[in-house]
């Protein structure tokens, strides 16, 4: 009797451990490594302009363009997932030129030399860009362009600091799948068009963001695609791509390949995810029309061959926001300011009205 006790106690034992060895390795393997500092030990070089936000957090920028001394349009542009302050899908020399304009690309928190932001959320970014706009003295009113993923830091603009605003351009912007007014139908024929490896990692991103890391980490169950490299463009997009001959980013040649993330994915690409597929403050569709005395405008851009983002979900938000000026561009994909002619288009639609 004794002894098939002692062997019941071995055995609960035995359980105990292992089952404490298992939450052990879970607990590891869900929770990221630190994030490397810019500027700390062992952490990256700080090269370039930064400013301090009143948090005491910095945010690293670049500019391009005319002096803001003189610039007769002030635009601070918000670059996508996995990109930095060196995206240059809007930049064109001679028209920044022949307009007078002046543009401040940063990277968002966790990014390339900005220090993270833990508590990063929607509102939190569309702060931190008026802080840099107050810290640049680019004035009271400013223009936002946001590409791709940026759409978080343009819509966050729209619903926080509107009164700033010259006008707004959402590039091809990711949409959020569980924005309440989306009828779920749309919803789910649009997120069942994405590669199953893509829904799962949104899915993940919404529902359980706390595995976000590990998802995009295991290895055995596919990740993101876009994390892998491998994003769902259009053959369009592919095209484009292979005429360019680069490695499908608009961040320059000279800028290291891991800049973007070089402090770590948890608080760059990855806290991209869970902001952007998580539950947001607001519903981008209940926004009110910031110009209604047509004092400025807001554009949305996206090509109907869009592999990342359906363009079913973009048709939507313009019909439910009909003060949005909505361009629908054929034969085009995610990589839409760089088909021929779309940056010129781009920029004089938002700045001087011309399309």
């Amino acid at each position: 009797m004794k002894a098939h006790q002692s062997e019941d106690q071995r055995f609960k034992t035995t359980a105990v451990v292992l089952f404490i060895g298992f939450l052990a390795w879970a607990y590891r393997n869900t929770c990221p490594p630190p994030p490397k500092l810019c500027g700390s030990a062992g952490g990256p070089p700080v090269t370039g302009d930064r400013v301090t936000l009143s948090d005491g957090r910095h945010l690293a920028y670049n500019e391009y363009g005319v002096s803001k001394h003189i610039a007769k349009y002030k635009i601070i542009f918000v670059h996508g997932f996995g990109s930095c302050r060196y995206d240059e899908s809007v930049y064109h020399p001679e028209l920044f030129e022949e307009l007078k304009i002046y543009m401040v690309t940063f990277d968002r928190p966790g990014y390339g030399e900005s220090d993270p932001d833990p508590k990063r959320t929607i509102q939190s970014l569309a702060r931190d860009m008026e802080e840099l706009a107050d810290e640049l003295e680019l004035g009271y009113k400013f223009y936002v362009i946001g590409y791709s993923m940026g759409q978080q830091g343009a819509w966050g603009s729209l619903k926080y600091i509107p009164h700033r605003l010259a006008g707004v351009t959402l590039i091809a912007p990711v949409v959020n799948y569980w924005w309440p007014s989306f009828p779920k139908n749309l919803t789910m024929a649009a997120y069942k068009l994405q590669p199953l490896q893509d829904q799962w990692a949104v899915g993940v991103s919404h529902y359980v963001p706390w595995l976000v890391y590990w998802w995009n980490t295991q290895k055995w169950f596919p990740g993101s695609s876009v994390i892998a490299g491998k994003p769902n463009f259009s053959a369009s997009d592919w095209k484009l791509l292979a005429k360019r001959n680069d490695r499908g980013s608009p961040t320059p040649r000279h800028v290291p390949k891991d800049y973007a993330t070089q402090q770590g994915p948890m608080e760059s690409i990855f806290r991209d995810m869970r902001v952007g597929f998580g539950k947001w403050e607001f519903d981008p569709m209940e926004i009110e029309n910031p110009f209604p005395n047509n004092e400025g405008s807001v554009h949305l851009w996206h090509g109907d061959e869009d592999g990342l983002v359906p363009v079913s979900l973009q048709r939507y938000i313009a019909k439910k926001l009909p003060w949005i000026h909505y361009h629908e561009l054929p034969d085009v994909g995610h990589l839409l300011p760089s088909y021929g002619g779309n940056k010129e288009a781009i920029l004089k639609s938002l700045l001087i009205g011309e399309y």
